[in-house]
């Protein structure tokens, strides 16, 4: 069984996707921390995240363990993150370790932004989480806030206008929803409702898994 959740920056995916695996038993990929890791990699040793070939290189060296890293969760490798996946050679190095994991049994729910597209689209159920941009800077400075972190609103919501507009108009693998997913606005609702609807898609299109 494989779930795809994909979806924009802090609309929820991540949260309500490790929520679903915790519920059925099934392993979680946040592949937003492999490009965070090649962001991280990079700028530790001082390279143009712009350098497509040694981003590839750099994705190609990674080491796994290192996405338990608190740091990728920092606010500027957001940002980073999406400047290294635009590049190709880097979606290429990691597009088989992904496939892998979404295989594992007795499934695997994965979160990105192109898993019903390119990673995964033969995934039995996909979701598209969204919400408006002015919800999610709202979402993310809070969390920054909370982490102490100096923020501003308006700062918060250009750079996820900007990311997503990076995220849409790239070449390779471009955020979009897959043709058959669910879509799931979470504007309004909380993780508790969102977590009901994404279960209630997972219900109409394979049943009760396990």
């Amino acid at each position: 069984m494989i779930i795809a959740i994909d979806g924009p920056a802090a609309s929820g995916k991540g949260t309500l996707a490790r929520r679903i695996a915790q519920h059925l038993g099934y392993i979680h990929l946040d592949t937003g921390l492999l490009y965070r890791a090649v962001a991280r990699d990079m700028k530790e040793q001082g390279l143009d995240l712009e350098d497509a070939a040694r981003a590839a290189a750099t994705a190609a060296d990674l080491d796994l363990a290192s996405l338990e890293d608190p740091d990728l969760r920092a606010p500027g490798l957001g940002d980073a993150a999406s400047v290294v996946a635009k590049h190709q050679p880097v979606r290429e190095r990691l597009l088989k370790l992904q496939q892998d994991f979404a295989h594992t049994p007795p499934g695997a729910v994965l979160d990105g932004r192109d898993i019903g597209t390119v990673v995964c689209p033969e995934a039995d159920v996909k979701i598209y989480v969204t919400a408006s941009s002015e919800v999610r800077a709202r979402r993310r400075f809070n969390e920054r806030m909370q982490r102490g972190d100096a923020a501003t609103y308006e700062g918060v919501l250009a750079d996820i206008q900007r990311r997503d507009e990076r995220d849409a108009a790239r070449d390779a693998a471009p955020m979009r929803p897959a043709a058959d997913a669910v879509l799931l606005d979470t504007s309004d609702l909380d993780i508790e409702a969102a977590f009901d609807q994404a279960l209630g898609v997972i219900h109409r299109k394979v049943g009760r898994p396990g």
